[in-house]
């Protein structure tokens, strides 16, 4: 009975050694080297000046106490200034000056073409390039990407501008312009507006068009309806609200 135990023992000792080893290689081969940061420090209380030839005389409790300036693990990471070559979408256009990450510049846009480096002589061509679109002919013009960007959503909004029905009067271009401001959050001048020919008096259904930088041109629907105080219109929505929810 004895050796059996005994036996039993050294078995289960064994396997708990193999199982240490085991464990003591996969640790092993973990890297247990801290992340290398820099830490800028400067001493509390400055050393004194000491006779020439002679080491300055630094007191354990004074002048081995420091204070921390910076640290480098929580500074922000510097960014790569480009000039883009081509249209990027969420970054811009050709010719617009952008910061990214370095690793975005160095691995996607300076090897496919899409950017080059701000050097002098780079900028001084697309200044040149620009000057020459806007005051070239009109077909030779490009479309900025800010003004790619208009177009895309004026295709797809609708204008609503409400008008008093007790007081006869035309919508005129000022007022449309305000309306786009308010509604849709697009500045347009009345030079880039166009309505209809016949003057907008009474409700319905209407259009104007809206030149983006003089190249492209949208037809935005335009609905007329009554004009509604902006107090009773968010008590009205308020309403709808309730209603929706119950």
């Amino acid at each position: 009975m004895w050796g059996i135990t005994a036996s039993r023992f050294v078995l289960q000792g064994c396997w708990n050694f193999s199982h240490l080893q085991c464990s003591l290689s996969r640790i092993q081969n973990l890297s247990l080297t801290a992340c290398k940061n820099t830490v800028v420090v400067e001493r509390w209380w400055k050393v004194p000046l000491s006779k020439e030839g002679r080491p300055p005389r630094l007191y354990a409790r004074r002048h081995k106490v420091y204070r921390l300036v910076e640290d480098t693990k929580h500074k922000g990471e510097d960014k790569m200034e480009l000039i883009l070559t081509q249209t990027v979408p969420k970054l811009g256009g050709r010719g617009d000056t952008v910061f990214v990450k370095k690793s975005v510049g160095r691995n996607t846009l300076l090897p496919q073409g899409l950017a080059v480096y701000p050097s002098q002589e780079n900028k001084d061509t697309f200044t040149e390039e620009r000057r020459l679109l806007k005051e070239g002919r009109p077909e030779d013009r490009i479309q900025t990407r800010t003004g790619q960007l208009t177009t895309e959503f004026l295709k797809q909004s609708k204008l609503e501008v409400g008008m008093h029905t007790s007081i006869q009067y035309s919508l005129t271009k000022e007022i449309v312009c305000r309306q786009l401001l308010r509604k849709l959050g697009v500045v347009v001048p009345t030079h880039a507006l166009t309505l209809p020919e016949e003057p907008i008096t009474d409700l319905g259904e209407y259009w104007c068009d809206v030149t983006v930088n003089g190249l492209e041109t949208v037809r935005v629907p335009m609905s007329v309806v009554p004009f509604v105080e902006p107090r009773q219109l968010r008590l009205m929505k308020k309403q709808k609200e309730q209603s929706d929810s119950e």
